[in-house]
């Protein structure tokens, strides 16, 4: 590479640095080079190579001229939720496609007029973005800024969660589609044990999707691998739940420390059973102490890193006791995550367009059932009208309180803050005294 790239390169990943240091977003710096360089890294660690292409653009923040702070978010987001309409806050609640978001009858490949006016009437809080949604670099980083920015200026400058699924190996739609990283099943690191390799991969995942104007990667897997007949496979990193609590944790570290949230999935875990709940109903038969001694240590190794995001599925698992999906149920979400595992972060469900929920409870009844539960959004209902509709319904006859609806917002939006997607910078105010 030559000198005057490399030195291009660095100036941007300076100037972004230094503005996300001061929490400041927007438009461009005129300063920083427009390139379109290609910047390749390749880290080897005790027998495996995790490499990544990273091409360069031209920055897209906006330089400061004043002093600013994200530390004293709270009452930015008080008045945040203050100003919001009980629907606005509802549909925060909610992260889906483009084309659920659109109704585009197509794979969306863009954000043209039909993403913009969807924006200004749905005020919805996140997209997901699947492998038809992708076809190279500069398509992706368009589709994203430019749903962002529709989104800052008719939400009252809220912005979206733009996640994908990027755990590496099999399921990795950038990879897969752009090709700017390689990287095995998540069994062969846990094979090889070294978890410096996992915190490479979960950084390298975690600068591709930076680079590209993604938030949330809907990754790693904690499951356990107890049964071999699971849903999973290969994706799990080990059947032995320490093993998988320190590689989960490392994966979260390294895609966190890229500025970028991490979800572990699929609590309370599948894997112990068989079946496959993108079809149907699974039932994975454990009793509170297994829970205790596997999937639970495996969860609280990502939990302990500080994972923004944790998913819970859609498996009846039979501790719980209540027979409802996991996602639904109080026990789970509430009890066992939330209360004794200490985690206090977002909670999303896993689809709820899966055969699991579609094929026993309409949008609206799921949707209602998984806030009940303690759940903070609720990602891809198959109908997301008929969902909004349910919980709307479920406030007005009592069944869910205004508050509770505050509770999960508030947390939305304080992440949100904290990761810059809220497009409001604070000034500090400086005084000086003279004494005589």
């Amino acid at each position: 590479m030559k000198k005057e790239q490399i030195t291009a390169f660095l100036t941007i990943l300076a100037a972004v640095a230094s503005i996300a240091a001061s929490g400041c977003s927007g438009q461009s710096i005129s300063q920083v080079p427009d390139t379109s360089n290609t910047v390749s890294t390749t880290m080897t660690t005790t027998g495996t190579t995790v490499k990544t292409t990273l091409t360069t653009r031209p920055a897209q923040f906006t330089s400061c001229t004043t002093v600013t702070t994200r530390e004293n978010n709270a009452s930015i987001v008080e008045e945040l939720l203050y100003s919001m309409t009980l629907e606005d806050k509802i549909y925060q609640m909610f992260i889906v496609t483009p084309e659920a978001l659109t109704h585009y009858n197509g794979s969306a490949t863009e954000a043209g007029s039909l993403t913009k006016e969807a924006l200004e009437n749905i005020p919805i809080g996140g997209l997901v973005y699947f492998s038809q949604n992708i076809e190279n670099w500069y398509q992706v980083y368009d589709m994203l800024y430019t749903s962002q920015q529709y989104a800052q200026e008719s939400n009252n400058n809220i912005g979206l969660f733009l996640a994908v699924d990027e755990e590496g190996g099999e399921v990795a739609r950038i990879s897969e589609k752009l090709g700017t990283y390689s990287s095995h099943d998540m069994a062969y690191y846990g094979d090889l044990g070294n978890i410096e390799t996992v915190y490479n991969l979960g950084n390298t995942i975690g600068y591709n999707l930076s680079e590209l104007g993604f938030n949330l990667n809907l990754a790693p897997v904690a499951d356990v691998n107890i049964n071999s007949e699971n849903e999973l496979g290969d994706r799990i990193f080990s059947d032995d739940p320490y093993v998988v609590a320190d590689m989960t944790a490392q994966f979260v570290k390294g895609v966190e420390d890229t500025g970028i949230s991490a979800t572990l999935k699929h609590f309370p875990g599948l894997g112990a059973g068989t079946g496959d709940t993108h079809k149907s109903s699974v039932v994975v038969d454990r009793t509170i102490d297994e829970l205790w001694n596997t999937e639970f240590v495996a969860f609280q190794g990502g939990i302990s890193a500080e994972a923004d995001f944790v998913m819970v599925g859609h498996q009846i698992t039979t501790a719980s006791g209540d027979n409802l999906p996991g996602d639904l149920s109080p026990v789970v979400v509430t009890e066992w995550l939330k209360t004794d595992l200490g985690y206090d972060g977002l909670v999303i469900t896993d689809s709820q367009s899966m055969g699991a929920i579609t094929e026993n409870y309409t949008p609206g009844d799921a949707a209602v059932k998984s806030i009940l539960a303690g759940v903070d959004i609720i990602l891809m209902p198959y109908d997301l009208n008929n969902a909004v509709t349910g919980i709307q319904d479920a406030i007005a006859n009592g069944t869910i309180t205004e508050e509770r609806i505050n509770e999960s917002v508030r947390k939305i939006l304080t992440k949100k803050y904290e990761l810059g997607i809220i497009d409001i910078v604070v000034e500090e105010t400086s005084t000086t005294s003279t004494t005589t």
